[in-house]
């Protein structure tokens, strides 16, 4: 087996990806709250990075059974056979330590809250998936985390209403990137007999719902400047055109001839914003020091 192969295999099961937006969120967190950027900004991301490869690799150790009945998901490494759950529960376990254990040099509170939101995700929701409908709203705080957690790990209070402004689109984000996945695997997961919210609620109706999460990202995301997270006018300006960018895109769900065409787009356009965003941040926020 070649190097090249194993590699592949764990990139699937820590979804790297997903690992690394996850530790740009936790940067973009901690460099609006800190004052100077400093090393510890390198050790919040390696250990939201690492803590965010555990948990999946525990989730897909979880879910082995259910990736299996899934086209999406059936080649991931364990129902394909290419790994066994012992070795991936293992690899989960090294992650989340040693992600917590990097954490811990930037206090108490960044290591608690990436315990919380192992605990979430793994959890509460994986467990909510196979009961609820609505697991995917219940799972939307851990889109939350990690922003708070670099915010935190930056020395920044737990209670300030800037953290609170920015984990709320955070959590404005992660329904709408949520259900427009469930959305265009809504047969798959019946298949795999999970509950989806399509089975009681309309596509038509489900689709509207969330073209309302989508705007009220937007319209979140367009606060900032009141909580002086995004200070200088042309990143004002730029936040406006990318929040028009994001509401025009969420209508364009509903107006296409055929909303199933449209639901690939419009994920990956929720999850660009979203970067975006932290981009226009993290940049307006080197500036306004500058």
């Amino acid at each position: 087996m070649t190097s090249l192969r194993i590699f592949s295999y764990y990139r699937s099961l820590f979804r790297l990806p997903v690992a690394l937006f996850a530790a740009c969120s936790a940067a973009t967190g901690q460099v609006i709250a800190s004052v100077a950027v400093t090393e510890s900004l390198l050790v919040t991301v390696v250990g939201v990075f690492l803590l965010a490869c555990g948990a999946s690799a525990l989730n897909q150790y979880q879910e082995r059974d259910i990736d299996a009945l899934m086209e999406r998901t059936r080649h991931r490494p364990l129902p394909a056979g290419r790994m066994t759950p012992l070795l991936a529960l293992a690899a989960s376990c090294t992650a989340m330590t040693a992600g917590l254990l990097f954490l811990g040099r930037s206090g108490a509170l960044p290591v608690a809250l990436g315990a919380l939101a192992i605990a979430w995700y793994n959890g509460l929701y994986t467990a909510l998936k196979r009961r609820s409908v609505f697991a995917a709203v219940y799972g939307a705080p851990v889109g939350m985390a990690a922003p708070a957690i670099g915010w935190t790990a930056g020395g920044g209070s737990i209670g300030d209403p800037r953290l609170a402004v920015i984990v709320l689109l955070f959590f404005l984000w992660q329904i709408p990137h949520f259900w427009l996945l469930l959305l265009r695997s809504a047969q798959q997961y019946k298949h795999a007999g999970l509950p989806t919210l399509t089975t009681v609620i309309p596509q038509e109706f489900l689709l509207k719902i969330t073209l309302i999460w989508i705007t009220a990202a937007a319209v979140a995301s367009l606060a900032m400047p009141l909580f002086g997270i995004v200070r200088s006018p042309c990143a004002y300006a730029l936040l406006v055109i990318l929040a028009a960018w994001i509401s025009g895109s969420g209508f364009w769900i509903l107006t296409r001839d055929s909303a199933g065409a449209a639901l690939a787009p419009a994920f990956k356009r929720i999850n660009i914003f979203i970067l975006l965003f932290m981009i226009l941040a993290v940049f307006d926020s080197f500036w306004s020091r500058g």
